[in-house]
């Protein structure tokens, strides 16, 4: 198992976490961290399904560690940058790791809170949360859920962050330990990796609740335990999974609101938002399809009833071809503006 301690002397668990914007961020970290570094890293930006990550390539050229894909069952050593691999969450255990197909969480597979999340439960004090640009809010819950454990929270500085909000939306929930710019960030980790650690931070109820969801997101439950986990964890809502369109608990992390479904789809706020006016719009373009298709067959059936020589009969399928081309005409208005007043017209 490498040079891997059993021992809690110092912080020898890094996660760090991004998505729009933070390529560039990371690759400057990477590139001021020493080869001798006693710690772990664990690296998640968001990637699409079916593409080859070129990130370990990436990284190990723009430092001096060496950087990998993360693989299932795969021991943990100091020294070395784990990357998740596309279209899998990444887990961090008992150490090793665990490469899961498990359902999405905010919107992502691979999603950063799930990382966050397991480093804070099984390494609590030893884990350093780092969190980059990108857009939405994935990260904001994991990096809360360290701080409670008693781990160090860095989050990029927004004003340097191509998209600020993945950052801004930590801080705005979190009381982070640091705000820094990227060029700030790997000396801090350097010193940070060299201290002992001082408390332990809170573990009870937090860590029950945390185990709780990375055995959802693992899929390790049978199929009413799921359920009976997930209503420990939350109250119902009015709300249906965008997913699998199963009904969602909602969850209260300090100020943070979150959603869950009992088959282990999960979103925060904003990703539920953002989901939910997708489907809207798939709603809406559906609808058009379907109008279209009724004028369509209206002024056919018109005409066929006039070479028969059937003028009233004609007269309502003109009707109702006029009817739905102003719905139609409705809707291709509102797909068609600005995204945010499409959805103000729809409420």
């Amino acid at each position: 198992m490498g040079n891997w301690r059993s021992e809690l002397p110092t912080r020898d668990v890094i996660v760090i976490g991004g998505s729009a914007g933070a390529l560039k961020a990371l690759t400057r970290i990477v590139s001021g961290l020493p080869q001798n570094l006693d710690a772990a890293i664990f690296v998640l930006i968001h990637s699409g399904a079916g593409r080859e990550s070129k990130l370990p390539e990436i990284l190990s050229r723009a430092g001096r560690l060496r950087a990998k894909l993360a693989a299932h069952n795969q021991p943990i050593e100091h020294g070395t940058i784990y990357v998740a691999p596309p279209d899998f969450h990444l887990l961090i255990e008992n150490r090793h790791m665990a490469t899961v197909h498990g359902p999405k969480e905010n919107r992502s597979r691979p999603a950063i809170d799930p990382l966050f999340r397991s480093a804070a439960l099984n390494y609590g004090p030893r884990v350093i949360a780092v969190l980059l640009s990108g857009s939405l809010d994935d990260g904001a819950a994991g990096i809360h859920a360290i701080k409670r454990r008693g781990g160090i929270t860095i989050v990029q500085d927004p004003t340097e962050a191509l998209y600020p909000a993945m950052p801004q939306n930590a801080i705005d929930n979190t009381s982070i330990d640091h705000v820094l710019t990227a060029n700030e960030i790997a000396p801090l980790l350097r010193t940070l990796t060299q201290q002992g650690i001082v408390a332990e931070g809170e573990v009870s109820n937090v860590k029950e609740d945390l185990k709780t969801e990375v055995e959802i997101i693992g899929q390790e439950l049978e199929s009413d335990e799921m359920i009976e986990r997930v209503e420990r964890l939350g109250r119902l809502s009015m709300f249906t999974c965008a997913e699998c369109r199963g009904t969602l608990w909602e969850l209260k992390d300090g100020e943070l609101l979150r959603y869950r479904c009992h088959v282990g789809h999960a979103f925060s706020i904003e990703s539920l938002d953002v989901e939910q006016a997708e489907k809207l719009e798939g709603a809406l373009w559906s609808a058009l399809r379907a109008l279209e298709e009724r004028i369509a067959l209206a002024r056919r059936l018109a005409k066929q009833a006039r070479e028969r020589k059937s003028e009233f009969v004609a007269r309502g399928f003109d009707a109702r071809a006029e009817e739905a081309n102003k719905h139609a005409a409705n809707i291709r208005t509102m797909l068609l503006a600005d995204p945010e007043r499409m959805m103000t017209r729809a409420v």
